[in-house]
């Protein structure tokens, strides 16, 4: 039988668990203490839900890591961004040279403002890298946990790659599509949280659904900029871990993002918010890391830089909603340094397989 170990008992490392459990495959996933571990057997995957949901019998919480891994054909590391590289620097020591390494995390780190595929690389043997995958999209763990229907992308360079993350992934109610433009998937997945920041303050706010379309158009065309810049494809960004997701936080009342969003229009700090929140709103970390490779680069990005306002120099969101929407205007995909025009010109839609 195929083995799955998740690294992560976030809510969506617990839901990968279940619905690869569900399929019949072993899981084993690694909670750091035994309080953890009890806390999970106890309450199942989502202990929020009234109707209890229990861990399938093929799935193992263990506090031992290398139990977690012994025989297991892939893991998935799902756990918060800044934690990556202390997360795979204990992993690597466990890997075999066959096993697959998934990062299910949507976020940038701090200080270097790598993508989460760069820092598992660092830290993994060099004969690791070619088996590195990343998964994105619009999914809100609750709906996949409640068998509602889904879609991710599992990304890698080499398409083989991928195509095996997405049969282990794949179920009747989660449709797993695959992309080499692994820039691109995993940065759609990162900066969008900026945007459902922005569009909580904006329904917080009572902007009503014209202007957050408008607000979630730009910011889309925004991240997109940033992207390409950084090496995406701009056409990944209209996919589903670039628009679709950006639909799903900027719309949803399960997006943390959206809900720190609203929460600033209410008076509250950032600091109380996030205090409060049992996950992680990873668009405030991925914001600040946005603007300073924005800065590095030269690239107009005036939404970033109206949600770093709020979020870390105490601006009045009414007002920087205002600024938000009432910006220099010129054509909709032109902007300071963006190189979206001539991208579009010199190259082809990207490889899917």
């Amino acid at each position: 039988m195929l083995k799955i170990a998740i690294i992560g008992t976030t809510s969506w490392g617990a839901t990968l668990g279940f619905i690869i459990a569900e399929k019949g495959m072993q899981v084993g996933l690694w909670a750091r203490t035994e309080q953890e571990a009890a806390e999970l057997r106890k309450k199942g995957p989502d202990p929020d839900l009234s109707s209890k949901i229990a861990f399938p019998p093929q799935l193992l919480i263990t506090t031992r890591l290398e139990e977690a891994l012994d025989e297991a054909k892939a893991v998935i590391l799902a756990v918060p961004s800044q934690s990556m590289r202390q997360n795979a620097q204990q992993l690597a020591r466990y890997l075999d040279k066959s096993m697959l390494v998934v990062s299910a995390a949507k976020g940038l780190e701090i200080g270097s403002g790598k993508r989460m595929s760069q820092v598992i690389a660092e830290e993994m043997p060099p004969r690791f890298q070619s088996h590195i995958c990343v998964l994105s999209g619009p999914n809100l763990a609750r709906e996949i946990l409640r068998g509602l229907p889904a879609a991710a992308v599992a990304s890698a360079e080499d398409g083989a790659v991928a195509r095996k993350v997405q049969r282990i992934l794949t179920t009747p109610n989660l449709c797993v599509f695959t992309n080499t433009d692994v820039i691109g998937v995993e940065l759609g997945g990162a900066l969008k949280n900026i945007i459902a920041l922005g569009a909580g303050i904006a329904d917080g706010l009572g902007y009503g659904d014209n202007a957050k379309a408008a607000f979630m158009t730009r910011g889309l065309t925004e991240i997109t900029a940033l992207g390409v810049a950084l090496g995406a494809h701009p056409l990944t960004f209209s996919g589903l871990t670039g628009l679709g997701d950006v639909i799903a936080t900027c719309t949803s009342p399960l997006s943390r993002n959206h809900y720190v969003g609203m929460e600033l229009t209410r008076g509250r700090s950032l600091s109380e918010i996030v205090s409060s929140m049992t996950g992680v709103a990873e668009g405030v970390t991925t914001t600040l890391v946005a603007l300073n490779l924005a800065q590095k680069l030269g690239l107009e990005m005036p939404i970033t830089e109206k949600v770093y306002q709020v979020l870390y120099e105490n601006t009045d969101p009414r007002q920087a909603a205002v600024e938000m929407m009432g910006g220099d205007t010129g054509h909709e995909l032109t902007g300071r340094k963006w190189k979206l025009f001539s991208f579009l010109r010199r190259h082809k839609r990207p490889e899917t397989v």
